[in-house]
C-alpha cells in the first residue's frame, strides 16, 4: 500500500493486444523481478483484444493486489497504450516492457537504481543483445536504426527493444505521438536529459505470433522520423528557471 512514508517507488507498463498465452508467464516474471524494489505496482493495458487476453487479466487482478488493468475498447496501437498506462501511473519511475515474454524483467531493479542514483538521466533504455528474429527482420532492423541514429543523433543502437526506464515527469513532457515509443531516447535527450543504455538478452515470445508493427518497416516510419528531427531542431536551449523567493 502507497503511504507518506512509503510512496510507490515503480509502474511497470504493459501494453498487450492479444497475448492470452503470455499474460500470466510475464506477469509472474515481473512479481519476482519486483519483489526486492519496494512498493510498485503493474499496469497492463488491453488494447482492444478479441482473445481471451481481458478475462485473463480480469481473473490475475482478483488474486494480485499490485495489478492494474485498462482497457481500449479498440485497438490504439502500442504508444497510446503505453500512454494510457503512464497517465494513471503512480510510480516516480516507469518501467515498460512488451507483453510477448521477448523482454526479460529480471533487468527491471538494474535499470530502476541506475536512473534513481544520477538525476542528469531521464531513461534507461534496454538494447537487444541475441536478437531471436529471422535473418531478414534483423536485417531490416539494423538498416532502420542506423539512419535514425545517422538523423537523429541519439546514440542509441536499439530503439526497438520494449524495455525502457523512464521518470514519469519526463515521459509526461515529451510531445505525444502515434510513434512516440519508437523516439524516446531522441525526445528524452531533447528534453536535456541523459539516456543511459543496457544490453538485455532477448529472448523467443511464449506463445503467439506479433500483434504490433515494428520501426523495422522503415517506409513506415520516413514520416515520424522527418517529424522528430523537426521537433529536434526546434528546440535549441533548454531553460534554467529558478523561483525568486
Amino acid at each position: 500500500m502507497t503511504t507518506p512514508d512509503h510512496p510507490m517507488r515503480l509502474s511497470v507498463v504493459v501494453p498487450v493486444r492479444n497475448e492470452e498465452g503470455n499474460v500470466e508467464p510475464l506477469i509472474n516474471e515481473i512479481v519476482a523481478a519486483c519483489h526486492s524494489v519496494g512498493v510498485f505496482e503493474i499496469i497492463y493495458i488491453d488494447d482492444g483484444s478479441t482473445d481471451q487476453t481481458l478475462p485473463r487479466l480480469q481473473t490475475l487482478k482478483a488474486k494480485l493486489p499490485m495489478l492494474r488493468v485498462l482497457h481500449h475498447q479498440s485497438s490504439c496501437g502500442q504508444s497510446a497504450a503505453v500512454r494510457s498506462g503512464v497517465m494513471i501511473a503512480q510510480g516516480q519511475v516507469i518501467v515498460t516492457l512488451d507483453g510477448d515474454g521477448q523482454n526479460n524483467p529480471a533487468y527491471i531493479p538494474q535499470m530502476l537504481t541506475q536512473i534513481e542514483t544520477n538525476p542528469q538521466i531521464g531513461m534507461v533504455a534496454g538494447q537487444r543483445v541475441g536478437r531471436r528474429d529471422t535473418v531478414f527482420k534483423r536485417w531490416q532492423s539494423r538498416t532502420a536504426n542506423r539512419v535514425r541514429a545517422w538523423v537523429l543523433k541519439d546514440s542509441t543502437r536499439d530503439t526497438g527493444c520494449g524495455l525502457k526506464a523512464i521518470m514519469r515527469d519526463v515521459y509526461l513532457a515529451l510531445p505525444y505521438f502515434d510513434a512516440l515509443h519508437r523516439f524516446m531516447p531522441a525526445l528524452v535527450v531533447r528534453e536535456g536529459y541523459l539516456v543511459s543504455h543496457v544490453d538485455v538478452t532477448d529472448r523467443p515470445r511464449y506463445t503467439g505470433v506479433s500483434n504490433y508493427g515494428f520501426f523495422d518497416r522503415l517506409w513506415v516510419g520516413i514520416k515520424d522520423l522527418i517529424g522528430v528531427a523537426w521537433l529536434i531542431s526546434r528546440r535549441k536551449k533548454i531553460p534554467v528557471v529558478t523561483e525568486i523567493v
